[in-house]
């Protein structure tokens, strides 16, 4: 058993989602789309967090000693969580809410036991899985499961997108596509970070097409 996950992303009609650029071709639909999703539980990768959330100084541990193990902490039972994907366990966070919502950091088990002491200390509440990184199945059953996540926003970036398309973890695709083209090399699309060339395309059924201010296009799939 898992969350219903659906990803919710805006992009230029090219597919890139810098942020910075994206918020210069698209308004307040973002959010307001979002609510109607009814996903209570948002999670955001390491990247994305760094951007809007975490302190911007990295954790640095004095110990390198692994947790080598599955384990969870539940600080705060909520109807609603944020929740954050972070490999190595580098974030720092300055409140163990985020917007008055709990957070819940996931790391892999590389992440060093002096990091999870740390969020235990900040009441975070935190999930490590993963010998060589953060499964992600496991980690969606331990949300459903420890905290009752039943239907979650996944927001991206492109390489958690990628990591949780690659596990086959997500139900619907909510896109708004913005009227405006990027172009730049080496900018991240909306999933990213597939390794394997031979991989084919995810099919996905069409459910809803809405144009929105701001000449943006609201697209809803499912897979």
């Amino acid at each position: 058993m898992r969350p219903y996950i659906i990803c919710h992303m805006v992009a230029s009609i090219d597919g890139r989602i810098d942020c910075a650029m994206v918020e210069k071709i698209s308004g307040d639909e973002y959010y307001s789309t979002l609510e109607e999703l009814d996903c209570p539980s948002l999670l955001e990768g390491r990247v994305t967090m760094e951007h809007y959330n975490a302190a911007k100084e990295p954790f640095v541990q004095i110990i390198n000693k692994p947790v080598g193990k599955f384990c969870t902490f539940v600080a705060e039972e909520s109807d609603a969580y944020m929740v954050s994907v972070d490999t190595w366990g580098r974030l720092r966070w300055k409140s163990n809410n985020i917007e008055g919502v709990p957070l819940i950091c996931i790391v892999s088990e590389k992440a060093s036991e002096e990091y999870l002491e740390t969020l235990r200390q900040q009441d975070i509440s935190w999930i490590a899985v993963g010998k060589d990184g953060i499964d992600l199945a496991k980690a969606m059953e331990v949300l459903y499961e420890r905290f009752g996540v039943k239907r979650l926003g996944l927001l991206g970036g492109g390489h958690i997108n990628g990591g949780f398309l690659e596990a086959g973890l997500i139900d619907e695709v909510s896109l708004l596509l913005a009227p405006g083209i990027d172009g730049r090399t080496g900018e991240t699309s909306l999933f990213d970070g597939i390794s394997d060339k031979g991989r084919m395309p995810v099919q996905l059924r069409l459910e809803q097409v809405k144009k929105l201010k701001n000449d943006v296009l609201w697209i809803r799939y499912k897979l």
